[in-house]
């Protein structure tokens, strides 16, 4: 008979993105479940997961997430021009989202399973375009992985999650480089879109 899956209970925060492991995210905090919910992450030190919403809105009545998030955890606190609370989050795991139940004040919580940490993996030859574009792309563009280390230009899952971030991807392709195990069948998707994106 085999063994019961382990999974763990995680608020969730449905959004009209996707977060990547290792991307980090700004939000606005207005609604007062997922200011409960900041608030106790704050205290305790632990994350909340982050889905892409596939049906449903961002406010209002509880959006469906996708089966596939990346946890959450805050680095940042801001109160913004507005009034409204801002925190900046950073994409720690993956996880799979076996089932969801709704709390009586909306916050949607989920039994997750862990994806196990990405074995190292170094760019191949056939993906080093890639790694080239990233790195003209960041220059370009700035913001926090600007300044990565050479090294992390040869890491193919790191490569891979910061092209998802930084190509006009749609929201569905994005998804599925995040539910994609393996990095250079990530990149090869990538490799794929390319001549779309043009």
């Amino acid at each position: 008979m085999p063994s019961p899956v382990a999974t763990t209970a995680l608020p969730l925060f449905p959004l009209r993105t996707v977060l990547m492991p290792g991307g980090l995210l700004a939000l606005r905090i207005f609604e007062p479940r997922y200011l409960d919910l900041v608030r106790r992450c704050g205290r305790s030190g632990e994350g909340f997961g982050v889905c892409l919403i596939i049906d449903g809105f961002e406010v209002g009545q509880p959006a469906l997430p996708a089966s596939f998030g990346t946890e959450a955890r805050i680095v940042d606190f801001a109160m913004r021009e507005e009034g409204l609370l801002g925190i900046a989050v950073e994409g720690e795991r993956r996880f799979r989202v076996l089932s969801t139940s709704t709390q009586s004040d909306g916050l949607i919580v989920g039994e997750v399973q862990w994806m196990p940490p990405a074995p190292v993996t170094r760019v191949r030859p056939e993906h080093a375009f890639l790694s080239d574009l990233l790195q003209r792309m960041l220059e370009h563009a700035g913001g926090p992985h600007a300044h990565a280390e050479p090294k992390q230009f040869d890491h193919a899952e790191w490569v891979g999650y910061r092209l998802a971030e930084l190509l006009p991807l749609i929201d569905d392709q994005r998804l599925h480089l995040l539910e994609e195990d393996d990095a250079n069948l990530r990149l090869d998707a990538l490799l794929r879109w390319l001549p779309e994106l043009a």
